[in-house]
């Protein structure tokens, strides 16, 4: 009974700690805030190199979404597209592999990215990004119109179960 108390408790204590803002990931705190709306300045670099979830939306505005994103070796984003909405993704750490193609059958562009490359996606194109490193890829992704709802935040792949067209 003790331990299922004591279980309770740091149940309470997370969930209290992530609708306030602040997700315990590990010994670190990450700050799961959406900015949106007004304006705000950030160190894109330090933000996304210590993100530690799998993606949160950092700013939603009217017109433009930017989330960071964190994949473990072997994770990726999942094969998507928006209809409509242009989007760019910038790595900041990691190895990895972008696909794209107009038809998700037809992925026929294939190429291999790191550390400080940019990916340009146009509305329409299916794409996936894929971790092949042996570390986590840190990145982040700035949509037109934004793709998600104001503060989006999944921990894992997992919890972005509907987003994939």
């Amino acid at each position: 009974m003790k331990n299922l108390k004591k279980a309770a408790l740091a149940a309470a204590i997370v969930m209290a700690l992530v609708l306030g803002g602040v997700l315990v990931c590990g010994s670190a705190e990450q700050d799961t805030n959406d900015y949106g709306k007004e304006p705000w300045i950030v160190d894109i670099e330090e933000a996304t190199l210590n993100n530690g979830l799998f993606r949160v939306a950092k700013w939603t505005g009217h017109t433009l979404q930017m989330t960071l994103m964190s994949l473990k070796p072997g994770e990726e984003i999942g094969l998507e597209m928006h209809e409509g909405m242009d989007q760019f993704i910038r790595i900041e750490k990691g190895k990895g592999r972008v696909v794209m193609g107009l038809s998700r059958d037809a992925l026929d562009f294939d190429r291999e990215v790191s550390d400080d490359w940019a990916i340009l996606i146009p509305g329409g194109y299916w794409h996936n990004v894929i971790n092949t490193g042996q570390g986590e890829l840190k990145l982040y992704s700035i949509y037109g119109p934004p793709e998600h709802p104001a503060g989006t935040l999944h921990a894992t792949p997992e919890d972005d179960e509907h987003h994939h067209h």
